[in-house]
């Protein structure tokens, strides 16, 4: 059934194309759906893949930038020489395919405890914090000018957001209560700065292949901010996969990080990243709570979304381990 409608829509924007084939739903994705698929084409086929909502649900309601907005961001990156794959389409409503886009597909891998482990990444791993680095620098640096409508979000907002999705779910938890004050307590204020953050930019949303990083994926968080926001949100603990004495997604140092950002022209605030890996702590958390509610009113009781519930407590113990380290008395 998708493999027609795709074929009609593939038809609709690109010249000579004939149809897809190998149309298959990938797993991963709790808030969007993705499906992998070929174009066929005459001067040889088109890897791609459709990125759309699933039907009768939107991604982290309330957050999201939207899929039509993700996909000008996306295009905004790709010219301004982020590793972002290119947009081919956004779907119309006479494609019958939702809402969503078409792009490019990047061959390389995701998942992160390959990309820790595997010889094949032994190269790569060491260079990827100082790549990562000089890519937040990129994507800090695109023009506010040229961006779509999209929400604007500052560390006392974000508190205040956070505490009101937390104390919705009526689901004690008093690390959580403790992470709170903390972050009440060191506030930063306002950054000096607000630029373009992409929100979720970590090991998991990254396509990574035997030469470093090959796409930043997964834009759908995209909001106006402080830029150390990403920098803290990749160093948390939940992104190095047991990696732990690696902060930034279990392969590279805060340093080599900081060193990639300042090398493309960018200033670093150690304080303000900390306090973001915090707040980065606990949002994560706080959305693993997220996900359990949706498991249990449903409709789709996926087992991914109850997986992902369950992490809510990993959480609680890194953020012990940031506000209350051993050997601290």
């Amino acid at each position: 059934m998708i493999e027609a409608e795709l074929s009609r829509c593939v038809a609709a924007f690109m010249p000579g194309a004939t149809g897809v084939s190998g149309a298959a739903k990938l797993s991963g994705g709790a808030s969007q759906e993705t499906w992998r698929f070929d174009i066929v084409h005459p001067e040889g086929d088109i890897g791609a893949i459709l990125r759309r909502s699933p039907r009768g649900y939107g991604a982290a309601p309330g957050r999201a930038a939207g899929l039509d907005n993700e996909a000008v961001l996306m295009r905004l990156a790709y010219a301004a020489g982020v590793p972002s794959p290119e947009v081919l389409c956004v779907l119309r409503p006479a494609d019958d395919l939702g809402t969503g886009f078409i792009m490019r597909r990047v061959e390389g891998e995701t998942i992160a405890r390959k990309i820790l482990r595997d010889v094949d990444y032994a190269e790569a791993r060491p260079r990827l914090a100082r790549q990562l680095g000089g890519i937040a620098a990129r994507i800090h640096g695109i023009a506010r000018d040229a961006l779509p409508d999209l929400r604007e979000m500052n560390a006392t907002t974000e508190i205040a957001e956070i505490a009101r999705e937390y104390r919705s779910f009526d689901w004690p938890r008093p690390v959580f209560d403790l992470a709170l004050r903390w972050l009440s307590q060191n506030d930063p204020g306002p950054s000096a700065e607000v630029t373009l953050v992409h929100g979720d930019f970590r090991n998991g949303n990254l396509i990574i292949g035997p030469d470093g990083v090959r796409a930043v994926l997964d834009w759908e968080l995209a909001h106006l901010g402080d830029p150390m926001e990403d920098l803290g949100w990749i160093c948390v603990n939940s992104w190095r996969f047991g990696e732990i004495d690696k902060p930034v997604g279990g392969f590279g140092s805060r340093e080599e990080l900081f060193g990639g950002y300042e090398a493309a022209g960018r200033k670093v605030d150690a304080v303000r990243v900390k306090f973001w890996e915090v707040m980065g702590t606990l949002r994560w958390g706080v959305m693993c709570c997220g996900m359990m509610q949706r498991f249990r009113i449903g409709p789709d009781h996926s087992m991914e979304r109850a997986m992902i519930g369950r992490r809510a407590s990993e959480t609680e113990i890194d953020l012990l381990r940031l506000l209350a380290p051993r050997g601290e008395g």
